[in-house]
């Protein structure tokens, strides 16, 4: 099963960092026993840009990308938002697929594993939820709001924690970003809670949110 195959893939990329918010992830992950349940493969638009993973992706995390990238036909791609809520724009460059949790092809009621796809040229408005947060960026240099830090560069290879309630946002260049997400405590499927506008300038005066 490729989720399965990914999954090993993330876990052994994830056990090369060394920090202790990690490991409460880590702690968390499914045994390999745990229930698998059938989930259909569903395309986005955002996935255009996929191709274009691997030629921006770390040397340590490129197996994953690569595997991204070869199996993403098999996998439910899906949204939280719908354009009501933040625009056509956003929705042709946003979505996510999940390999563990509520809804993923991975059972797991305590941990939520997946990978976000984020076009170029496009903002993900600061928002929050109750569930504490990791990010692995993949694939892709982007800007990373985190808390009252401002923007900062992350790189692929990065780890990025962001705790239960804390302002987090996104924004890419000409660069797609692929990033790998752990979601651990309170609701694993909640809609975030936005709290910032998008930054209209990359639209050209559109009004998109995430």
């Amino acid at each position: 099963m490729g989720a399965d195959r990914l999954a090993t893939a993330a876990r052994t990329l994830l056990a090369g960092f060394d920090q202790p918010e990690l490991a409460r992830f880590l702690e968390e992950w499914p045994a390999p026993d745990a229930p698998r349940r059938t989930v259909e493969p569903r395309a986005l638009p955002v996935l255009r840009w996929l191709d274009q993973a691997p030629a921006v992706a770390a040397a340590e995390t490129r197996p994953l990308v690569d595997g991204v990238v070869a199996m993403a036909e098999t996998l439910a791609w899906g949204q939280t938002y719908a354009a009501d809520d933040f625009g056509d724009r956003f929705l042709e460059r946003y979505g996510w697929s999940e390999l563990i949790g509520l809804r993923g092809p991975i059972a797991s009621d305590r941990l939520a594993c997946g990978f976000l796809l984020l076009g170029p040229e496009i903002e993900y408005p600061a928002h929050s939820h109750a569930a504490e947060e990791i990010y692995l960026p993949l694939a892709g240099t982007a800007d990373w709001l985190r808390g009252r830090e401002g923007w900062r560069q992350r790189r692929p290879g990065e780890l990025i924690h962001h705790p239960s309630r804390m302002a987090h946002a996104m924004r890419t260049e000409t660069q797609p970003l692929l990033a790998l997400y752990l979601w651990r405590g309170g609701d694993l499927a909640q809609k975030s809670t936005v709290i910032g506008a998008a930054d209209s300038r990359r639209d050209g005066g559109h009004d998109d949110d995430a």
